[in-house]
C-alpha cells in the first residue's frame, strides 16, 4: 500500500489528485474546530472536559462529525445528514415507481435522485440543527455539567435562528466539499470525508484508555487496546474481501457471418452484502426510546426501565436487542437492494445462464436461496463485531464510543480498501506494458 502512494505521488496528475483531497481535509478539519455565533464556547469546553468521553446519546453523531457536534462548531452536524437522505433515498427507490424509473435511466436518471438528496440533506440539517440548539439551549446536552445552562447566553429568536442557519450552511458546505473530492480528487469525497471524521476521535479515545488504566501506568490497557484493533482490521479486511462468485456462461449467437458471446463470467455476491448500513440503522432505533425518556419530564416506571437497560448499553437486553436488530436490517437491506428476479431477466435477456439452472424463475430462484445462505455468516458477523464495544466498556471501562468499535473499523477498512483499489487501477492505467517493448 505504502509502494502504491509512494508511485501515486510520483505521476503528475496523481500527485495534483492527492493534494487537492489533503487541501479539502484540511479545510474539513478547520471548519470542525470553529464555534457557531450565540455560543460561549468556554462553557462548551468546560463540559466537554468534564463528560471524559462519555457521550451518551450523541454519541454516534458526533463521532461521524470528527467531535464537532459536542464542539458545537458551523460543522457540527457533518456529513451524517447526506447519509440520512442517501439511506432515505435508496429505501424510496423501491417502494415510490417514479424513482426506480429514474434510477434505470443511467446517468441522467442518477444526476436527478442525486439532486433531491441534496434537497433531503438541506431539510434534515435544518430539522437536526434545530433539534441539537435546543438541545443546547436546554442544557440536556452535557447532563450533569454546571456550564450546560450557559452555553447559550442569548436565547432570542434572531439568535436561535442564526445558529440553525449556520449550521445548515456547514452542512451543504461539507457536502460541496465531498463533491469536489469526487470530481478533481481520490476515491468518493462523501466516504472520505466520513473516514477523517472517524480517525480524528482515535487519539483522544487511546489516550483516555491509557490515562484511564492501572496495569503499568495504562500502558498494559494501551497496548491491548491496540492489539485487539489490529487483530479486528485483518478480520474485517478478510470477511470484507470474501464473496461467493456465481459462474454465468453466455451463449453464442450467430449475427449474420459473425459469433457473438461465448464467455463466461460470474456474478460476485459479498458475505457481507449490506456493509455498515444495518450498524447505523440498529443504533438509530435504539438511540429513539433514550431520546425520548431523556426530554420527558415524567417520574413513570418505563422511563425508569428504558434509562436501566437502553442508555447504559452494557445491559443485557440492550445487547440482545442491539443483535437482533442488526441481524434483522442486514437481511431487510439485502431483500431491498438485490433483486434476483431483475438480475435473472437480464440474465436470460442477453442470453446468459448459470451452469446447471435453467434461465428465467429458476435462475431467480437459485439467486435467492444463494444470497440467504451467505446473508446469516455476513449478519451474525456484524452484530459481533458491533458488540466489541460493549465488551470493551466491561473489560476496559471505556465509553460505548470504543475507539475500534464495529461502526468505525468497518467504515475506516472499507473506505481504505476502495481508495487504494482506486489509486491502484489509475496507476494500472498510466504504467500500461505494451506488447512490443
Amino acid at each position: 500500500m505504502l509502494t502504491a502512494f509512494a508511485r501515486a505521488f510520483k505521476t503528475p496528475d496523481l500527485r495534483k489528485k492527492l493534494l487537492f483531497t489533503l487541501g479539502i481535509i484540511v479545510v474539513y478539519r478547520v471548519g470542525t474546530h470553529i464555534p457557531i455565533p450565540g455560543v460561549d464556547y468556554r462553557a462548551v469546553q468546560a463540559c466537554v472536559d468534564q463528560a471524559s468521553g462519555n457521550q451518551g446519546l450523541f454519541g454516534l453523531v458526533n463521532m461521524f462529525s470528527g467531535g464537532a457536534l459536542l464542539q458545537i462548531t458551523i460543522f457540527a452536524l457533518g456529513i451524517m445528514p447526506y447519509i440520512t437522505a442517501s439511506i432515505i433515498l435508496q429505501l424510496l427507490t423501491v417502494v415510490i415507481p417514479r424513482l426506480e424509473a429514474l434510477k434505470k435511466e443511467g446517468q441522467a436518471g442518477t444526476a436527478k435522485i442525486t439532486q433531491y438528496t441534496r434537497y433531503l440533506t438541506v431539510a434534515l440539517a435544518i430539522l437536526q440543527g434545530t433539534g441539537l440548539v435546543a438541545t443546547a439551549r436546554s442544557g440536556a446536552l452535557f447532563q450533569g455539567c454546571p456550564q450546560a445552562a450557559s452555553i447559550v447566553p442569548d436565547q432570542s429568536i434572531f439568535i436561535t435562528i442564526t445558529m440553525v442557519i449556520t449550521m445548515t450552511a456547514g452542512t451543504a458546505v461539507v457536502m460541496w466539499l465531498g463533491e469536489l473530492v469526487t470530481d478533481r480528487g481520490i476515491g468518493n469525497g462523501m466516504s472520505i470525508l466520513m473516514f477523517i471524521s472517524i480517525a480524528a476521535t482515535f487519539p483522544s479515545a487511546l489516550w483516555a484508555i491509557k490515562e484511564s488504566g492501572d496495569l503499568a501506568d495504562g500502558w498494559i490497557e494501551f497496548g491491548t487496546v491496540i492489539l485487539v484493533g489490529l487483530v479486528m482490521v485483518g478480520l474485517v479486511v478478510f470477511v470484507e474481501q470474501a464473496q461467493r462468485r456465481i459462474p454465468v456462461q453466455y451463449a453464442k449467437r450467430m449475427i449474420g457471418r459473425r459469433s457473438y458471446g461465448g464467455t463466461s463470467t460470474y456474478i460476485p455476491l459479498k458475505v457481507n452484502q449490506a456493509g455498515v448500513i444495518p450498524v447505523i440503522f440498529a443504533s438509530s432505533l435504539l438511540y429513539i426510546p433514550a431520546l425520548i425518556a431523556q426530554f420527558s419530564n415524567s417520574t413513570a416506571g418505563w422511563k425508569t426501565w428504558i434509562e436501566s437497560t437502553l442508555v447504559s448499553g452494557n445491559h443485557p437486553i440492550y445487547i440482545s436487542l442491539y443483535f437482533l436488530l442488526i441481524v434483522f436490517f442486514a437481511f431487510f437491506y439485502v431483500a431491498i437492494s438485490f433483486n434476483p428476479e431483475e438480475v435473472a431477466d437480464n440474465m436470460k435477456k442477453y442470453g446468459g445462464f448459470i451452469p446447471g439452472i435453467r434461465a428465467g424463475r429458476p435462475t431467480a430462484e437459485y439467486l435467492s436461496y444463494v444470497l440467504n445462505r451467505i446473508t446469516w455468516p455476513g449478519s451474525l458477523y456484524l452484530g459481533l463485531i458491533a458488540l466489541v464495544p460493549t465488551m470493551a466498556l466491561v473489560g476496559f471501562g471505556a465509553n460505548q464510543n470504543f475507539p475500534f468499535g464495529g461502526t468505525s473499523i468497518l467504515i475506516i477498512v472499507g473506505v481504505g480498501l476502495e481508495t487504494v483499489k482506486q489509486i491502484e487501477s489509475q496507476l494500472q492505467q498510466r504504467n500500461y506494458e505494451g506488447f512490443l517493448r
